[in-house]
């Protein structure tokens, strides 16, 4: 069935509508970072470039690194663009634009974040790498899907029971990243654990300006719980929400921070700065070095 007008938007030049991409300008391998002026951060490094391309706050570039062409992709904050930037990406790979007609054979990506975060364990400290095994999200974008059985509907019954978690706000939910591209990034060289997913910068993740918060125990709750050994270790805006809509999709897909702030210690990070370069070059060796996923 061809999918209408009004559903898969179509740039004049016949490219996708938000990220202003054709098929051809992406790799199979996709960095997803949130700040554009990353994308060149990263892109740097590469031997050479392809395309440059951006609308909005979408930036891609597209080149290659030590043999392995890789994509460079700014979604911007927040799992709203997030939503934009996945659907996007799956079309650009697994919908002919000509028929409007999904293929019959699905292309996997390999979608890798490279972020900041703040740590809400002590023992996570500022500068640290850390791969998030799990997405925590408390958004509420993604109850706008089918989410079948991706969820683990046991850690979050406990979560919102040990939380207090007001019923009004939206269920919490637990989705695991890929295991294929966590064996391969997790090393001696990273710490792991849940990385929540957050609405907002202020009031969602317990900061306070003039405003009061409807929950100021929420962080002390967060940090302090665990569920079969899983902690809930860092607290950004994007991850949860890449995890979940990967996973439907049929993508493998990794988010990695540079811990720049301690929010349990109080403490943020002498040179944020070093901390992302660091962990661009880690990121990017280990993609030229990830061997294909074996079933």
């Amino acid at each position: 069935m061809s999918i209408k007008e009004s559903e898969l938007i179509l740039n004049p030049d016949g490219s996708i509508y938000h990220l202003n991409l054709k098929p051809e300008h992406i790799a199979d391998t996709v960095i997803l970072v949130g700040d554009q002026g990353r994308v060149s951060k990263i892109s740097k490094h590469f031997d050479t470039i392809e395309y440059s391309i951006q609308k909005r706050e979408f930036k891609t570039e597209t080149g290659i690194y030590k043999g392995k062409r890789i994509t460079v992709l700014s979604t911007g904050i927040g799992c709203d663009n997030i939503d934009i930037v996945l659907n996007e990406l799956d079309a650009l790979v697994n919908i002919d634009f000509k028929t409007r007609t999904i293929k019959s054979e699905l292309k996997r990506l390999n979608i890798i974040r490279v972020g900041t975060s703040g740590s809400l364990q002590k023992e996570i400290d500022v500068d640290a790498f850390l791969v998030g095994t799990h997405g925590l999200d408390f958004s509420g974008m993604l109850h706008f899907y089918d989410l079948k059985s991706i969820c683990d509907s046991a850690f979050e019954d406990a979560f919102i029971s040990y939380t207090n978690w007001n019923p009004e706000k939206s269920r919490p939910l637990l989705i695991a990243g890929s295991q294929y591209l966590e064996n391969h990034f997790n090393t001696d060289a990273t710490k792991s654990g849940i990385t929540a997913t957050a609405s907002g910068f202020y009031g969602p993740q317990g900061r306070k300006l003039r405003l009061d918060i409807e929950d100021d125990t929420l962080n002390d709750h967060i940090h302090s719980f665990s569920f079969n050994n899983l902690k809930i270790t860092n607290l950004e805006m994007e991850t949860a929400a890449i995890y979940a809509l990967s996973k439907l999709l049929g993508h493998e897909a990794l988010s990695i921070n540079a811990i720049i702030a301690n929010r349990a210690a109080g403490t943020f990070s002498k040179n944020p700065g070093l901390a992302i370069e660091k962990l661009i070059l880690y990121t990017l060796d280990k993609i030229v070095s990830l061997k294909p996923e074996t079933k």
